[in-house]
């Protein structure tokens, strides 16, 4: 079953990674920390919808964004694929983007 505060951590860092924004960049717009970002993204906190509502807000997206499952039947359907944005949200932003690179390099040369 999937966590909800996984779902919605892999979800803020979708829509924070689509900004070009850091964890500080998004915790500076909200008033909070990076690390804290961070396990929110990780889906190590509780959060509290006054926290996802500054979220939204910063990067400027409905709180329902954060908080639909339209996707939820397809990872449950490819548990794979939500094991994969699990394992790589328990990783450092750095690890996560040189994956996400070796990822794209990987895939790129398939479709030559």
């Amino acid at each position: 079953m999937v966590n909800i505060q996984e779902l919605v951590g892999a979800k803020i860092r979708l829509y924070r990674s689509a900004m070009g924004w850091t964890q500080e960049q998004l915790a500076e717009a909200i008033g909070s920390t990076g690390s804290y970002i961070g396990q929110l993204e990780r889906g190590e906190k509780n959060f509290r919808i006054q926290t996802l509502i500054k979220i939204a807000d910063a990067l400027e997206i409905s709180i329902f964004a954060l908080l639909d499952n339209d996707n939820e039947e397809y990872l449950y359907q490819k548990t794979w694929v939500w094991e994969s944005v699990t394992l790589m949200l328990q990783q450092t932003e750095a690890k996560q983007r040189k994956i996400y690179r070796m990822l794209s390099e990987m895939l790129a040369d398939e479709n030559d």
